[in-house]
């Protein structure tokens, strides 16, 4: 255990150290706050430049039912009948908005010119005031009194509020969109743990043989420790940098909400908590419903969980990736021993998706069993309460898995490490298995 000890700390301390650790390791939080950030600050930040629109009212009526605002203002111009395009008014404005007809009977009488493509803001501003307008005469040609007041008080959206029962027999409101939006999260960060740092042990395994490093290894420890040794200190690796990640968010987080609005995050988040309470305005209700819906989570259990599928999910193809390093020369021959590996984490992917419609559905039920794919799918389920027995029993067989994954790839391992100049073949590692030492 004191040989394998070295190993870790040699792979752990050697990827830890390299720039591209420590740069991916401090820009993604940057990057995933910019991600949500930047497009909401942009799609906020009002346009200075005022666009003069000429609008050609063939029928006299709707011209006043567009205001003009900040962003856009509105002037009604007088054309004969003539082709808009060899109009002096397309070069005099930045669009010749025109309507032709009596929109209470052709509502697709209108048409926008503009020599530069149209944005979606202008069009939908055009048209919302234009079907408020012919909604509005619509209504008054009907003669029923007090129509509007009418419609108003019979729009009554449904909101259908969950809630879990303990045991207890206790309420508890959840939030079917964030256990969603939890699980599938949950189910990416480990799809693409296994993918990364699992192939990062296949291509360490194929680069110290190919620079005979290993030969210089194999003289101090045995093969089956060098290969635990590698994959556990790229797993230690792979969970500092999530670790580190979750920190660096929540740092972030909270130096912006400092900055920005004069409190920490979880502040704001309590201040929003009792403003929803007294507050029916539906801004804050909305608010209220996703904190309540975070608070109806196990978070405690999804995470424990999380570690575990994280850990064991890797382990159990890191173990893989490194027998398919050691049986080749260069990194180009993985290629047609990568597709058996390769497809199961794929199809484990697309299954927890389609899990997410149904997280209780035979699909969902077998893939979060069979331990090549639930490290995957389960973390899918888990946020929808999945019996204990199930967890139990996806738990063990992962274990069951990964423990003897491992030894077949031990035996690959210990056969392909110093084997060179010769192109293996499936039947060839077929062989290595059979071998008894």
């Amino acid at each position: 255990m004191s040989k394998i000890g070295i190993i870790i700390q040699r792979e752990y301390k050697t990827r830890v150290v390299k720039k591209s650790f420590i740069i991916m390791t401090f820009l993604s939080p940057l990057l995933f706050a910019a991600i949500m950030v930047i497009p909401l600050w942009l799609s906020s930040a009002k346009n200075t430049e005022n666009k003069v629109i000429a609008v050609v009212d063939h029928t006299n009526e709707y011209a006043q039912a567009i205001p003009s605002n900040e962003s856009y203002q509105f002037e009604i111009a007088k054309e004969p009948n003539q082709d808009i395009g060899k109009s002096k008014l397309s070069s005099d404005y930045y669009a010749i908005l025109l309507i032709s007809g009596n929109l209470m009977k052709d509502s697709t009488a209108v048409t926008l010119y503009s020599q530069k493509q149209i944005n979606l803001d202008l069009k939908s501003y055009i048209a919302d005031h234009l079907s408020k307008y012919v909604e509005n005469k619509k209504l008054e040609a009907s003669h029923i009194p007090n129509i509007r007041q009418i419609i108003k008080e019979s729009q009554t959206p449904v909101n259908v509020t969950t809630v879990k029962l303990d045991n207890n027999g206790n309420e508890v409101i959840t939030s079917t969109d964030i256990a969603t939006f939890i699980g599938a999260m949950a189910t990416f960060l480990i799809y693409l743990f296994i993918f990364m740092y699992g192939a990062q042990v296949m291509r360490g395994v194929v680069e110290e043989k190919t620079n005979r490093i290993v030969e210089i290894i194999i003289s101090s420890v045995r093969p089956f420790e060098m290969m635990m040794g590698k994959i556990i200190g790229i797993a230690l690796v792979g969970l500092t940098q999530f670790l580190l990640w979750i920190l660096l968010t929540v740092i972030i987080t909270n130096v912006a909400g400092i900055a920005m609005f004069g409190s920490t995050f979880s502040q704001l988040q309590q201040s929003a908590q009792m403003t929803a309470v007294q507050d029916h305005n539906a801004t804050h209700q909305l608010i209220l419903g996703l904190i309540q819906g975070l608070q109806g989570i196990n978070f405690a259990e999804i995470i424990g969980f999380f570690l575990f599928y994280f850990v064991g999910g890797y382990l159990l193809y890191a173990s893989l990736f490194a027998a398919i390093g050691s049986a080749v020369d260069n990194e180009t021959d993985t290629q047609q021993f990568m597709l058996p590996i390769t497809i199961p984490i794929i199809f484990a992917f697309y299954a927890a998706f389609y899990s997410l419609q149904n997280p209780d559905g035979p699909l969902a039920f077998w893939c979060s069993i069979i331990p090549f794919t639930s490290p995957i799918v389960m973390m899918v389920r888990l946020p929808f309460d999945v019996p204990l027995w199930e967890k139990l029993l996806s738990v063990s067989l992962l274990i069951i898995t990964f423990l003897s994954t491992t030894w077949l790839a031990a035996k690959i391992y210990r056969t392909g490490i110093l084997m060179y100049g010769k192109k293996i073949t499936w039947k060839e590692m077929w062989k290595w298995l059979r071998y008894s030492n």
